[in-house]
């Protein structure tokens, strides 16, 4: 399943979408339009999602998360880590200080709750109890690096990629590097 980043409609995953498929893999949308927010009614909603994707699959799922999307991801598989093969983040802001980002006055206006007080229980930089590899840019330009990367004890493995944050779903590079991930046993 793929989440988009903050702001995003699951059109910007298209071309990666493509990808997945054309290599052989099956990609399914997140189901909710515009990701606005990381609040407690969307995070209901996408749970939903991923029980119904599950239950019609037989599976579990791998969840491929941009940005916002990865973050979510991860509180996902922490929730429902017998549904989650693996989360790959891509430019995911799970580590260290939540505003280290450029994006989070922009954030706290749409979603309505301020970015430091998630409306879900949660602690963000908590690895989930899957599989978890955070692709990470030092180009990303809207991520801080190290927020995107993780600690060693928050992610199994970290993958660095020359690209910017909008070029984690748009670049061959990342796309190379996300088919490397999915066909790793």
């Amino acid at each position: 399943m793929l989440l988009p980043g903050f702001g995003a409609h699951p059109v910007r995953m298209r071309w990666m979408a493509k990808q997945l498929e054309k290599a052989g893999h099956t990609a399914k949308k997140w189901g909710l339009g515009y990701n606005l927010g990381a609040t407690a009614d969307r995070f209901e909603k996408v749970e939903k999602r991923l029980l119904a994707l599950y239950q019609s699959k037989g599976t579990p799922l791998v969840l491929v998360g941009w940005s916002l999307g990865g973050v979510m991801a991860r509180e996902l598989a922490k929730k429902h880590p017998d549904k989650v093969e693996k989360v790959v983040t891509m430019g995911s802001p799970f580590s260290g200080s939540p505003r280290a980002n450029n994006g989070w006055r922009a954030y706290q206006a749409i979603a309505g709750h301020r970015v430091d007080e998630p409306e879900i229980d949660t602690v963000i930089s908590e690895k989930p109890p899957v599989e978890t590899v955070a692709m990470w840019s030092p180009r990303d330009g809207i991520v801080a690096p190290k927020s995107a990367c993780g600690r060693p004890g928050e992610r199994d493995r970290a993958v660095a990629l020359r690209c910017s944050h909008m070029g984690f779903v748009l670049t061959n590079e990342a796309m190379s590097a996300l088919l490397s991930e999915l066909d790793r046993a």
